[in-house]
């Protein structure tokens, strides 16, 4: 199955070629660009997205966060509707996923060149992805091969703003006999991820669910033929090819 590419549209960048034109040339503070980068992440599981949990997000109180989703709504960059919540604007769209392309093509340079650990490499790019220009980001993605995946799996935008935007199954959801290989891991805590390498459940890793315990208990693996056990709801954060994709 071929993956689902989807292409933000914006007149800032309508019939732009991925690699000649910026997804979005405007340049926004750190803190707008936490915000939008944290909407558009929120936006991937519930839309529209409450304030409240960007508050949780970012850390902030309610109080603060209500005070900026005004200024970025009077800045065209999201809608925010009052008790309901708020959605990015496909400028807001583009300027969100130009700090995800930063923070994910940065993830992959300390990975691959300055051999980071992959629950290291979040805070990092935190850190750099606001001081880095778009240019030294392009030249990194070239010097990477133009890749289309972070360490963990996470789609990298390209600069023209497309991007993987399927659904792929969980591994929590696989049945006994199932073998697929590892695509994505949603999870962002350095422990979690420390505990899923020291199982070698990384990208790329051909898992097979050898048996699941009802009521959304363990679950039994082979993850390249070594066995492991992994609880359910773990489970659920670790995307995994199609069927018909297990052997790329």
């Amino acid at each position: 199955m071929r993956p689902r590419w989807q292409l933000a549209r914006s007149a800032a960048c309508a019939g732009a070629h991925p690699q000649t034109r910026p997804i979005s040339p405007v340049s926004y503070t750190p803190v707008v660009e936490d915000y939008l980068k944290a909407v558009w992440m929120l936006q991937q599981q519930e839309s529209p997205v409450a304030t409240s949990r960007i508050a949780e997000r970012l850390g902030l109180t309610s109080a603060a966060v209500t005070a900026m989703v005004k200024r970025l709504d009077e800045q065209g960059l999201l809608r925010h509707e009052p008790y309901y919540g708020v959605r990015l604007t496909a400028l807001g769209e583009l300027a969100a996923l130009r700090i995800i392309r930063r923070h994910r093509v940065l993830e992959l340079f300390l990975v691959e060149k300055l051999g980071y650990e992959w629950d290291r490499v979040h805070d990092e790019a935190e850190r750099l992805e606001h001081a880095a220009s778009d240019e030294l980001i392009e030249r990194l993605a070239r010097l990477l091969g133009e890749p289309e995946r972070d360490p963990h799996g996470n789609a990298i935008p390209t600069a023209a703003g497309e991007m993987d935007t399927s659904r792929y199954p969980a591994l929590g959801d696989l049945e006994p006999g199932d073998t697929r290989r590892v695509l994505e891991v949603e999870v962002e805590e350095p422990e979690q991820l420390r505990y899923l390498g020291s199982m070698d459940l990384y990208p790329g890793s051909e898992v097979e669910v050898t048996g699941k315990q009802p009521f959304d208990g363990p679950i039994s693996l082979q993850v390249n033929g070594a066995p492991q056990v992994i609880s359910h709801s773990l489970a659920q954060r670790i995307r995994v090819r199609q069927g018909d994709e297990k052997a790329s």
